[in-house]
């Protein structure tokens, strides 16, 4: 009876089933849906099925419109440091810090508004305020620029994988770089839009790039990001305190955004859970304790072999399984994809049943049926040999 118990369990179990309509290939990808007969295949269809529900565009300048030129350039943001030069007047010249509230204080002149400001913005300002608080009679020759750069904090949300309140540039807002500090002028890429979506998981591939939504002092600037994809895009601006990026969703997958880029995932962390036969455990499979790193874009395949599932004695090894567990990053609701190994390794079709791995996804491997056999066969022996010691 326990023989008969221990090798009915290494008989095929049912596929997992998803509230998602994964058979029909309507869930976040349609790489999930199931497998069909080779009889019945019909080659590399899956991104086109993806494409069928996409919204269209919402923006389509090419990044070149009002808006992305209304914001080039270098903005000043609370904490920034300032150097200060008025010509013959070095009283008045100087270092200086944006307040709290994004003005810049002198001595005897109201405060400037700063936040948001360009450097010549703030020169002009300076130089109308120094005239109406009647220290020159002449405009005076006046130079500000940024001696150094400090962190500022605006939200993400919308289509991108870990939306959340980010804190761009440097750990703290009064931490100055002294030897930056000493040089005339700065500069940085930490507080630009590209940083901000990369500290936010990357933008989703179901992402709308053509109107990513940038919000300031009340207005909402669109900017049309495709071209990152291509080195052509010219609208990585930079952010100030304050800012709020939506990436708007197409409410599809985008087969074509699965790749690197200056605003996708710097690459995926899976989960693994490993086969017992022939890997004993992680640890002598080269594998994490915990995760394994791998290049955004991996897809199933290149998976399962990352995770040591694929390979081995064709008698002992052929026709191992694996699962897939993902989330729907739209409706949060989970998904598991069972595969045939072998049959995916086989088949010329595998492309489209082949699915991307997006961050926080797992990987289960299991082991053939002839492994499994031996094993349920050592454990009744272990069993048998326990009763007759007894």
């Amino acid at each position: 009876m326990a023989a008969a118990a221990l090798l009915s369990s290494c008989a095929a179990v049912s596929r997992p089933n998803n509230i998602e309509p994964i058979a029909t290939g309507q869930g976040y990808q349609a790489q999930y849906r199931d497998v069909v007969t080779r009889q019945d295949q019909s080659y590399l269809t899956s991104a086109r099925m993806n494409a069928e529900t996409c919204l269209p565009y919402r923006g389509g300048n090419g990044g070149k419109g009002f808006a992305a030129q209304a914001l080039l350039g270098e903005r000043f943001s609370r904490n920034d440091l300032l150097d200060i030069r008025i010509a013959e007047d070095e009283s008045l010249s100087g270092r200086y810090v944006v307040s709290r509230d994004g003005t810049l204080k002198l001595p005897f002149i109201k405060p400037i508004r700063t936040q948001g400001q360009s450097s010549s913005e703030v020169e002009l300002s300076l130089v109308l305020a120094l005239m109406k608080a009647g220290l020159y009679d002449e405009p005076p020759a006046v130079s500000v620029r940024a001696a150094d750069f400090a962190s500022v904090s605006v939200g993400v949300s919308g289509a991108v994988f870990e939306p959340h309140q980010i804190e761009l540039g440097k750990v703290a807002g009064d931490a100055i770089d002294q030897n930056r500090a000493q040089a005339l002028g700065a500069s940085t890429e930490a507080r630009n839009l590209s940083a901000a979506l990369r500290a936010a998981g990357g933008i989703r591939p179901d992402a709308d790039l053509s109107a990513v939504e940038l919000h300031r002092k009340g207005r909402v600037y669109k900017l049309d990001l495709r071209g990152v994809f291509e080195g052509q895009n010219s609208v990585d601006v930079m952010l100030i305190t304050g800012d709020t990026v939506v990436v708007p969703s197409r409410q599809c997958f985008q087969d074509d955004l699965m790749r690197p880029s200056p605003i996708s995932p710097p690459g995926v962390t899976l989960f693994l859970s490993n086969l017992t036969q022939p890997a004993t455990g992680n640890a002598p499979s080269a594998i994490g304790r915990d995760v394994r790193e791998m290049p955004y874009g991996t897809r199933y395949l290149q998976a399962v072999v990352d995770a040591n599932c694929v390979g081995g004695s064709r008698v002992t090894s052929a026709h191992r399984s694996a699962l897939l567990m993902s989330r729907n990053p739209e409706t949060k609701v989970s998904v598991v994809i069972e595969r045939d190994i072998e049959d995916m390794l086989r088949r010329a079709d595998r492309d489209d049943y082949d699915p991307f791995i997006l961050p926080g996804d797992g990987i289960a491997c299991y082991d053939s049926t002839v492994t499994n056999v031996a094993e349920a066969a050592r454990v009744l022996g272990l069993i048998t040999v326990g009763a007759a010691l007894n």
